[in-house]
């Protein structure tokens, strides 16, 4: 399997501003001339080798959308963030208008950035295609609809030209969907999430955001810790600081990195992909809070290490 990542922002999309993109200059200028940089063919070379990531790129801003890609005829992603749009793009340039596509998306939840990527995903404007919204919210295809109402958007829901469907599935349960085994989990958020957890082939992927876990409920950290158990990687909500997620930002409905450490370590996960990035995090920021995850991971390890990385818009990773 591979999991592509078109959007990795929580709560709202954002963009780099005019006073960024300048720090980012000028800080590869100074840069290049400490290495003395002298010829255009070691341009590219330069800024892949030398610049650390927070110069040479950026963690994107769009807001959550989770591609899942293995062999076979349909298509997965997690969640119409404003990832969609681009995600849209891509499937366009693979497969003409007069090739019809089928693509499952399955929804953690109906808050607005995880559903306002929707009516910028270009497949659903073309006959012939076929779009399965697979989610554990009854009210699903009311929120979907309410979106694209007048006067918030000029084209209707009725008027979308795919085969636009919902599958109301139940936590807990297990389903074959698409070649993948499937089950879903209820988290903790406003208004409910549902983590999914996909197994193909011996592999296993875990997507779970927009969940707060309360550290003194074992029993329910306990669930998570099986519906994660040795899965190949697991994408965590790791939105706030363990300090903001105890405190200022208690009941606000997501987690940290430290304790996406600690269930993934407990569940004996290979690989912890944080994500839904606070919108208020720059690249710096982002930077720094994965290097003192890595550094808490080799002190609260027990056995085997556990790789940890941060999403961002663009990121593949193999499972």
């Amino acid at each position: 399997m591979k999991v592509r990542f078109w959007g990795t922002r929580g709560s709202i999309p954002i963009s780099l501003t005019a006073q960024q993109t300048r720090n980012k200059v000028v800080a590869a200028l100074h840069a290049s001339i400490d290495h003395g940089l002298c010829r255009h063919q070691d341009v590219a070379a330069f800024v892949d080798e030398k610049l650390p990531f927070e110069i040479s790129g950026t963690f994107g801003g769009h807001t959550s959308c989770v591609q899942l890609e293995s062999a076979g005829a349909e298509h997965v992603f997690m969640d119409f963030g404003t990832g969609a749009r681009p995600l849209g793009g891509f499937f366009l340039q693979k497969f003409a208008p007069n090739q019809p596509q089928t693509y499952h998306v399955f929804m953690s939840h109906l808050h607005w950035d995880h559903i306002m990527g929707f009516p910028f995903f270009t497949p659903v404007y073309i006959p012939g295609n076929r779009i399965i919204i697979h989610t554990c919210h009854a009210q699903a295809e009311q929120a979907f609809r309410n979106q694209q109402s007048p006067p918030g958007f000029p084209v209707a829901f009725d008027a979308l030209s795919a085969q636009i469907e919902f599958d109301l599935l139940q936590p807990g349960q297990q389903y074959d969907i698409a070649g993948y085994r499937v089950k879903a989990l209820l988290q903790l958020h406003s208004g409910d999430s549902y983590g999914w957890r996909f197994e193909r082939n011996g592999k296993s992927m875990v997507y779970s955001t927009d969940s707060e876990h309360k550290l003194d409920d074992h029993r329910v950290l306990d669930t998570f810790i099986d519906f994660f158990a040795k899965a190949d990687l697991v994408v965590f909500d790791a939105m706030y600081t363990l300090a903001d997620a105890v405190s200022v930002r208690a009941d606000w409905g997501h987690s940290s990195n430290i304790v996406g450490i600690e269930l993934c370590q407990a569940a004996a996960v290979k690989c912890l992909c944080m994500f839904h990035h606070e919108p208020a995090f720059d690249d710096i920021k982002l930077v720094e809070i994965l290097a003192q995850s890595r550094r808490l991971e080799t002190i609260y390890r027990s056995s085997s290490a556990l790789d940890v990385c941060t999403a961002y818009d663009g990121l593949e990773l193999a499972v």
